[in-house]
């Protein structure tokens, strides 16, 4: 026996790597598998069935038979032996893919079609008794009460209430007042602190009853009420308006004023409309406002040119630059080859956000790094052409390295034989990278140029974090300078009005989706000829 066998004697056996992953395989396939697997679906069960507690409470019926009859079938499904395993693989990427791709598709179009937005989310009961709460305003000779929650020797909930002019005690009830002895109640810095015969809520269990003790009322005269303020106020209140169910229309008490349902979720009477509103479907309104509402359809078309032209240039000056240095540094025997090429990559390696707060300081006027060491003068952010320059330069700057990550690949891709052969036929430089490098080139990155249009034409951050979508102009409240359709979509739908119109932002997003659908479509059409080189 020789030293080398020798010295292996004993060792146990070197695993291959290749062997390591059946062995892992076979490790969960047997009871380790089995309790986990039971393990997961118990899990998966027990949330499912605090998921149907919580729709049964709020009596969504259809939520809970699809969630009942879902979890069946996942159990039936991991239990159901070898006949169904490509479903165990197949079942949860579909899941995933409805959750996050297909469900907010579903939504987003069925939220362009309704007037979802600030004062319009809740139903059409739930306003009536918003407005109903709201129209409650103090009478003229209204009291003022110290308060405390508390349990009746019933365990009923009641108000202890104490009049803050006369010092009058009383018990309130939905039934009314009933006054008690001053004597048996105490108060201290806090409020009431005790009443003889009741117990004064505290803590957690005063704290888990604020809804209801915020809407318990008790009756007074006529049809005041008083009304929980804080954990230790109430008020006397009464309506300024009357809902007629009958009707369906609100009257105003002091001159008999009618607000009817207009049919686009309010009640209004004249100008004058009742807050909050309902959420309800106004059909193409959304949609109509783009076109003949002059906030929106005026700065449409330039601003919809301007975010061709951005993204357009971002693309052809990122791959242009991209597939110049990746030629350049692909070339075999170059000194500090990886240096150059870690160089490029830099501004990968930085968060997008974070650069683009820093360009947004280097381009300043007056302090910024870039005028300084030049000795320019120039405007970078707060001129609108030269605002725009910075957008296309910073998003440049940005999207270089995927470029040339991608150009590097396609180019090593290319098979050597074919520019040998170019050369051998006397092709040159320029025309072997024009007759023969670029075309198979595009072949593969034809569609991940495609992809670059699409994100670059809504590429919120580049703009919104560099200029915020300024500067502002004359003629233009809302849209800046360098807005793009993504933002001037924010800014005309969230940042600015009364509120988030949340329906109207809905209905542009399915517009830019329409146009950037349309135009890779086009552009797919196109550049399919040069799959006819291969």
């Amino acid at each position: 026996m020789s030293a080398t066998t020798a010295s292996s004697a004993g060792m146990p056996p070197e695993i291959p790597r290749a062997a390591f992953t059946p062995r892992l395989i076979s490790f969960f396939s047997g009871t380790v598998g089995l309790v986990t697997k039971i393990a997961l679906l118990s899990f998966s069960n027990a949330l499912a069935i605090w998921a149907g507690y919580v729709l049964a409470e709020r009596r969504q019926w259809i939520g809970l038979v699809v969630l009942v009859l879902a979890t069946a079938a996942v159990d039936v499904l991991y239990f159901g032996g070898r006949r169904v395993l490509p479903l165990k693989f197949l079942v949860p990427a579909t899941l995933f893919m409805i959750a996050f791709q297909i469900v907010p598709i579903a939504y987003t179009i069925d939220v362009a079609f309704t007037n979802y937005s600030t004062g319009h989310i809740s139903s059409r009961s739930d306003a009536i008794r918003q407005i109903q709460r709201n129209s409650l305003q103090p009478p003229a000779n209204g009291k003022q009460y110290t308060m405390a929650a508390a349990r009746d020797p019933h365990g009923s909930l009641v108000l202890i209430l104490k009049d803050q002019v006369s010092g009058a005690t009383f018990v309130g009830t939905k039934k009314g007042l009933t006054p008690i002895p001053e004597s048996s109640v105490k108060t201290g810095a806090l409020g009431i602190t005790e009443a003889k015969g009741y117990r004064i809520l505290k803590g957690n269990e005063l704290f888990a009853l604020d809804t209801t003790i915020r809407a318990l009322e008790v009756p007074t005269t006529g049809q005041s009420a008083i009304l929980p303020q804080t954990i230790s106020t109430a008020a006397e209140l009464e309506p300024t308006l009357r809902y007629d169910a009958k009707s369906g229309t609100f009257i105003r008490i002091t001159d008999g004023a009618v607000f009817r349902d207009n049919g686009k979720g309010s009640f209004t009477h004249g100008r004058q409309e009742l807050e909050p509103g309902w959420k309800t479907g106004v059909g193409l309104r959304n949609f109509g406002s783009i076109l003949h509402d002059p906030l929106v359809s005026g700065p449409f078309f330039r601003i919809f040119v301007w975010t061709f032209v951005f993204a357009l240039s971002v693309v052809f000056l990122s791959f242009s630059v991209g597939l110049l240095l990746a030629i350049a540094l692909n070339k075999k025997g170059l000194r500090f080859q990886r240096l150059y090429r870690s160089l490029v990559l830099v501004p990968w390696a930085v968060p997008g956000f974070l650069s683009l707060l820093v360009w947004q300081g280097l381009l300043n006027d007056d302090f910024g790094v870039v005028n300084r060491i030049l000795h320019l003068n120039i405007p970078w952010l707060f001129d609108g052409n030269w605002a725009k320059v910075s957008c296309i330069l910073v998003s440049f700057w940005l999207t270089v390295p995927y470029f040339f990550l991608v150009s590097m690949g396609a180019l090593q891709a290319i098979p050597e034989e074919l520019t040998e052969a170019a050369r051998v036929d006397g092709g040159g430089p320029v025309q072997i990278f024009r007759k023969v490098t670029l075309p198979l080139l595009l072949v593969a990155v034809s569609p991940l140029l495609i992809a670059s249009f699409a994100f670059n034409f809504n590429n919120f951050n580049n703009i919104f974090l560099l200029t915020g979508g300024g500067p502002t102009q004359a003629n233009q409240p809302i849209a800046g300078s360098t807005d793009i359709l993504i933002s001037y979509t924010y800014k005309l739908a969230i940042a600015t009005g009364k509120g988030q119109d949340y329906g109207l932002a809905s209905a542009v997003s399915i517009i830019i989706f329409v146009l950037v659908a349309t135009i890779s479509a086009v552009s797919f059409s196109r550049t399919k000829a040069l799959e006819n080189i291969n």
